[in-house]
């Protein structure tokens, strides 16, 4: 990646311009008017509630399309993460343009050019950019159409588009870049927009080659990792031995006698090093660690005491669900205690940020999921101006959820402010990655349901967790601003609102229930520092709630497919549910000793997409070693973008949510974080995925995008808890779904 890819001068004529920037988030708005303004759930400010998609928050059409003499430009400020997101939404905005995809180039999440989408997270990207995309290109489409009929003097019904050419019935011509001269994009977009039917998309529902990929596989510069810049230094950073720690003494004069060494930083407890090349920052680093003197630090409790101290630690308490009257009718009970421990992202590329500091503006490359919110972080915790520091998003080697990457771009900036004119690479280590990432929250939850005559009844459910949303609203939500000799603090804990949820996601079941007694402990004070990671509280929520289910069915001697259809109204719920029990031959028995099979079905959040799944197992009876032999699973997205994209999508979740469910947990005890490495953090390899993977679309052509990269997650894990259940005669209840981690 050179510089002239990221800075290049079209891209600043155009910012001379202006015409877009007046579009989104830089809109003066008076504090009075912010105080009276709803924010949606991915902290952006909502201008008009009324508007489809992200146009709630961005309504001016000339925030998302740009069209001109040097083609047709479309902004997004959702990010790439691997999903193939970025080839989804160009599919959108050339399906409304009716242009081929090839014309258009796609920008997405630059704090200088794009609209302001808060964070790419909880499957939002086609719910939420899609649909402004689909919205807003046919209103722009829909006005060229009508400046050429105005300029033909014919009946606009006359005109039609192909290639970016508005043609006439006189065999009259003219592009989008001469219509656009007699129209104001700059406007709001209505509420309504032209109809399309779905059976004329001729690129929605159609598989494109992703345009993430040729890089990737090819070995050229897919990803920030990969980027230099003229005359770079490399940084890293020293970071305490655990978070609390005093920095005592250091040595500086030693380490800036080491070669290469450029500049040695050391602002209160925070400490890093700049070199000439990668090399010597690193030994720069070793040595740095070698010779600083730290002292306190945080108490770290031993990982078999964790499930009772989030009981104990402070706390507020959310009711969630209160519904109906209990009936106290039950001839079937289920009661149990679900936990699951602490996971971490585990990205194979240790997180990384560019920062430059050149001619009074910052600019920052980085692989967050909210270059908004990186940037209002980065400006307080520098004393900069917002409109001083840019942050441009550059896909990481893998991430879902809130990993080191705003910390890594804290470090970067803070580092480059300190050798202005020069870029600066921060790359964290391995260990770095383990031990100082937002963790996944271990959490602990206690169901009561009851099953009477073939209904269910009564549904308590009760969980304890620390927070799943520590994205970046303040600077002390960045790592690097709570080491400084005048520390940040945190912005208190605050839980995403149902229906989207935190570690209540997915915590009410979607089927019929008598009454619902459902809260959310939440921990306020943390052992661990906890984030989003995909899912989640969905992924224990959704396991908890299909073993109830799957052993009311049992203990009432009823087939478990078979209650979830009898509780289920909705036609979408019951279409997935039933097209894997067909599929999979439900129900089925095998004679093999630790042979097994599951069942699982969730709605995400119980507003987005749908899912089924069924898994065949085998659980070995002398090791407990769990090997997959047959995933089948059915979703529903709404309208299917990228047939081929989704399929990815669904089948990557299925192995994540695999080795989540079977092997991952956090290794720790007092004396500190043991999973530093790969040997303290297994993960599922090559030799343990699924023998056989089956994915049904079932496609809503013209239906609205429901989002698919989070659906599958907790339908898997139940499943396989189910399977496992199924292939022992045991229910394993702790996750990770090992024979050590269960009661004796």
């Amino acid at each position: 990646m050179s510089e002239s890819n990221e800075l290049n001068p079209s891209r600043r004529a155009f910012l001379r311009g202006g015409a877009l920037l007046v579009a989104f988030t830089l809109l003066p708005v008076a504090r009075r008017v912010l105080a009276d303004t709803e924010v949606d759930t991915l902290g952006t400010v909502v201008l008009a509630p009324d508007l489809p998609g992200s146009l709630r928050t961005n309504p001016f059409l000339d925030a998302w399309i740009r069209i001109g003499a040097d083609g047709i430009t479309v902004y997004t400020g959702k990010v790439e993460l691997g999903t193939g997101v970025k080839t989804a939404l160009l599919q959108i905005a050339a399906e409304r343009l009716q242009v081929p995809a090839t014309s258009i180039n796609l920008l997405t999440a630059d704090t200088a050019l794009t609209p302001n989408e808060g964070y790419t997270a909880g499957s939002h990207s086609i719910f939420d950019s899609g649909t402004a995309l689909y919205n807003a290109a046919a209103q722009v489409r829909e006005m060229l159409v009508n400046a050429a009929a105005r300029s033909w003097q014919v009946d606009e019904a006359l005109l039609s588009t192909r290639d970016g050419v508005i043609e006439g019935p006189a065999g009259q011509r003219m592009s989008y870049a001469d219509a656009v001269k007699h129209v104001d994009v700059h406007q709001y977009a209505k509420a309504q927009s032209p109809a399309m039917a779905a059976a004329d998309f001729k690129l929605i529902g159609h598989s494109l080659p992703r345009l993430d990929i040729p890089a990737k596989v090819s070995g050229g510069a897919a990803f920030v990792q990969d980027m230099r810049l003229p005359r770079m230094l490399h940084a890293r950073v020293i970071r305490p031995p655990r978070p609390g720690c005093t920095l005592q003494a250091f040595d500086t004069a030693s380490i800036e006698a080491l070669a290469g060494v450029v500049k040695v930083i050391r602002d209160g407890n925070y400490l890093a090093v700049v070199a000439g090349d990668e090399w010597q920052a690193i030994k720069a680093m070793r040595r740095a660690s070698e010779v600083a003197q730290w002292s306190g630090g945080e108490a770290i409790p031993e990982a078999a005491e964790i499930h009772g101290l989030l009981k104990r630690l402070p706390s507020r308490r959310y009711p969630i669900s209160n519904s109906g009257t209990p009936s106290g009718a039950a001839d079937t009970r289920f009661q149990a205690r679900v936990t699951k421990q602490y996971l971490m992202h585990g990205s194979i590329g240790p997180s990384c940020a560019l920062a430059w500091f050149k001619d009074g503006v910052l600019t920052v490359w980085t692989h967050t999921q909210g270059v908004y919110p990186l940037r209002a972080g980065i400006a307080e915790m520098l004393g900069l101006p917002p409109e001083r520091v840019r942050c441009i998003h550059t896909e990481g080697s893998g991430c879902y959820g809130h990993n080191g990457a705003d910390d890594a771009a804290a470090d970067a900036a803070l580092i480059a402010l300190r050798v202005p004119g020069t870029p600066v690479r921060v790359q964290w280590m391995r260990e770095q990655e383990n031990l100082w990432e937002p963790y996944s929250s271990a959490m602990v939850t206690e169901v009561d349901a009851g099953l009477s005559h073939g209904r269910l009844q009564d549904w308590a459910y009760d969980l304890w967790t620390t927070p799943h949303n520590e994205r970046i609203v303040n600077a002390g939500r960045l790592l690097p601003a709570r080491l400084l000799a005048r520390p940040f603090a945190s912005a208190p804990s605050v839980p995403i609102a149902q229906p989207e949820g935190d570690g209540d996601r997915n915590a009410v079941p979607l089927y019929e229930l008598n009454s619902t007694r459902i809260n959310m402990t939440f921990v306020t004070e943390m052992p661990f520092r906890t984030s989003a990671m995909r899912s989640l509280g969905a992924h224990i929520n959704i396991f908890a709630i299909e073993a109830s289910i799957d052993e009311l069915a049992i203990r009432a001697g009823i087939d478990a497919v078979a209650l979830r259809l009898a509780h289920l109204s909705d036609p979408r719920a019951r279409a997935v549910v039933e097209r894997v029990r067909d599929e999979i031959g439900w129900p089925q028995k095998s004679s093999e000793p630790g042979a097994g099979i599951g069942f699982a079905f969730a709605r995400y959040k119980n507003i987005m997409g749908y899912c089924a799944i069924a898994v065949k197992l085998r659980v070995h009876p002398q090791t407990g070693e769990i090997r997959i032999d047959h995933v089948v699973t059915a979703v529903d997205v709404g309208q299917i973008v990228s047939p081929d994209g989704l399929r990815n999508q669904v089948e990557g979740g299925i192995v994540q949510s695999a080795s989540w469910t079977l092997y991952e947990k956090v290794a720790y005890d007092a004396g500190g974080i043991r999973s530093y490495d790969w040997s303290g953090y297994p993960i599922l390899r090559f030799t343990q995925l699924p023998k056989k993977v089956d994915v049904h679309l079932l496609d809503q052509p013209g239906e609205p995008f429901l989002g698919a990269a989070e659906i599958v997650q907790g339908p898997m894990a139940a499943a396989l808890g189910n399977a496992v259940a199924n292939a022992t005669g045991r229910r394993w209840l702790n996750l990770p779904l090992t024979r050590s981690n269960q009661p004796a």
